[in-house]
């Protein structure tokens, strides 16, 4: 039998790529915000997103334990890998984070747009970084099961 599960090495490539993700924060008394976001990831340690410090997901953090987020190519065949654990929040860094972010999503020239457009270094003081810290992978490569059928 075929299986679709990830290596760890295919995990680490598919991460690499700029990939929208969904974070998913729980809400008491409402079902979790569920809401996209850009990350960063460090291969073998922590998946990383940038907000800003008075942000609902900020807010929210303030009461979870854990959160989860999946990062997913939506183009078949599909792929995704979804991470869940503890998480930490520390002060953002323009040049590690948001620098690092805006160029892997936008590229050189809209990247220094949109950090032209944020305010540089001086936009982004009071914005935070979750490190969320994988406890649990699920992944999924539809595309190891062989070509897609031709309709």
């Amino acid at each position: 039998m075929t299986t679709t599960i990830m290596t760890k090495d295919e995990r680490q490539a598919f991460l690499e790529q700029p990939l929208i993700a969904v974070i998913s924060i729980p809400e008491p008394g409402r079902g979790p915000l569920v809401v996209p976001v850009w990350y960063r990831y460090e291969p073998g340690g922590d998946v990383c997103v940038w907000t800003g410090s008075k942000s609902h997901k900020a807010q929210l953090l303030q009461g979870a334990e854990r959160i989860s987020i999946c990062i997913m190519d939506p183009k078949p065949p599909y792929k995704y890998v979804s991470v869940e654990g503890p998480f930490s929040i520390e002060p953002v860094q323009f040049e590690r984070d948001v620098r690092a972010m805006a160029l892997h999503y936008f590229g050189p020239q809209y990247g220094e747009s949109y950090l032209n457009d944020i305010g540089g270094p001086g936009g982004v003081t009071e914005d935070i970084l979750i490190r969320i810290h994988p406890e649990r992978w699920h992944t999924v490569d539809y595309s190891k099961l062989g070509p897609l059928p031709q309709s």
